[in-house]
């Protein structure tokens, strides 16, 4: 049994078929055309692929250190000796140029040795963006005063720990985020 209709109510035409129609191939129009220009806003695989890396440190042996790549900057990777721990922690923060550890894994605290370097039992690994902070110059490693890194555009010289200790950088090299994911391999953001 068909439906009744209101009286007074019009029975729809083609051409309100046709405006009904007409409007949802626009709309439609309109998302193919919108598509492209968000999904072109999201980063590419190859910069996701960037956000973090994996590196494998079970062969660098203490008192040796690598570079690798991390976001299009340089990371430094350090396996200490026990000597450049116990010379890092016994340094006074007084004497340091700036206090603040700039560690992402602990922002706010004091520039120790232990709040620079991987953590508990596993003070030996340092890793820091090796990026001079006075003009982002790449510091020579093993190298300066202090046997840390050393900038020889400018003469800063970094500590074991990275700690600004002599030049004119303003600040500590920065630690980025990390962590161990195994005994032997480090996850940099």
């Amino acid at each position: 049994m068909a439906a009744k209709k209101k009286p007074g109510t019009p029975e729809p035409t083609r051409r309100d078929f046709l405006y009904i129609a007409t409007g949802a191939m626009g709309a439609v129009g309109a998302g193919a055309v919108a598509w492209p220009l968000v999904s072109q806003m999201s980063p590419d695989a190859a910069t996701r692929a960037l956000a973090s890396i994996e590196v494998d440190v079970s062969s660098i042996e203490p008192g040796q250190a690598i570079t690798v790549k991390w976001r299009g900057k340089p990371v430094f990777i350090r396996n200490r000796t026990d000597k450049e721990i116990e010379e890092a922690k016994a340094v006074a923060l007084a004497d340091l140029k700036d206090p603040i550890a700039r560690n992402e894994n602990a922002s706010t605290e004091e520039a120790t040795d232990t709040n620079r370097s991987a953590g508990e039992g596993k003070e030996n690994w340092i890793v820091m963006i090796g990026s001079c902070t006075h003009l982002g110059c790449v510091p020579v490693g093993l190298a300066g005063d202090f046997g840390g890194w050393f900038c020889p555009c400018h003469g800063s010289h970094y500590d074991t720990a990275g700690r600004i200790r002599k030049g004119p950088a303003p600040e500590n090299l920065a630690i980025p985020p990390f962590q161990f994911v195994s005994d032997s391999t480090i996850k940099i953001g």
